[in-house]
């Protein structure tokens, strides 16, 4: 079925997550629960940006194990947060029917996030869960909205206006929306966002991303 065989293809937009905080780890954590969640940001970021592309699977399903522990040691809405960002990731790794079931995970734990400290990472799980919507298919397959996604971004802007994360997922989802002169802001934006402590090596990802979809939406506006 050419939509199945299309989803890997989906998934792997789904950075998603990408590293989506965009602030240092809440004061109400722990020192180990700290310790846990950059040691989940940096391993992210090593398996997303460095890792072959052929072992961010398994390497992925191992760190998802991890985050699991660490929610089940101390729920906190920012491991909440990173253990949705992760099965979110990882689903782009795997691709087909079994992304499916990693993301509607995912969405659980950003939802649950909304409802019990939305404003955590400066409302990270806005932008995760918007990131989502727009990237996943929609209805009878997955739970895609483009509506709900631009709902949500904006949501995670207000909140984190100059972040790297919400600026570059909502140009994203403006350039998919062909709304180019919106997006070439946007994406501006995110290149300038000042760098986060302790995250260089996402930043360096996101601004490489951030780049190539700037080249991509500059030219369509030539």
């Amino acid at each position: 079925m050419n939509v199945l065989r299309s989803l890997r293809h989906t998934f792997a937009a789904l950075v998603t997550l990408a590293s989506l905080l965009v602030t240092l780890p809440s004061f109400a954590l722990g020192t180990a629960s700290q310790d846990e969640l950059q040691a989940l940001q940096a391993r992210w970021a090593e398996i997303n940006y460095q890792l072959p592309e052929k072992q961010r699977e398994a390497a992925f399903a191992e760190l998802a194990q991890r985050a699991t522990h660490a929610v089940a040691s101390d729920p906190a809405a920012e491991l909440h947060i990173w253990r949705g960002i992760i099965l979110s990731t990882w689903a782009g790794a795997k691709g087909g029917l079994g992304a499916l079931d990693l993301v509607k995970q995912a969405k659980v734990e950003f939802e649950h996030v909304l409802q019990t400290d939305p404003q955590a990472l400066d409302g990270s799980a806005y932008t995760s869960l918007g990131s989502l919507y727009y990237q996943v298919p929609g209805w009878p397959i997955a739970f895609g909205d483009d509506a709900q996604a631009e709902a949500m971004l904006k949501k995670a802007l207000s909140l984190n206006p100059q972040g790297i994360d919400p600026n570059y997922f909502y140009g994203d989802f403006l350039q998919r929306q062909k709304r180019n002169t919106e997006a070439r802001a946007a994406l501006e934006k995110a290149l300038a966002a000042p760098d986060r402590p302790g995250r260089a090596t996402a930043d360096t990802g996101r601004r490489a991303e951030a780049r190539a979809l700037l080249e991509q939406v500059r030219a369509r506006l030539e």
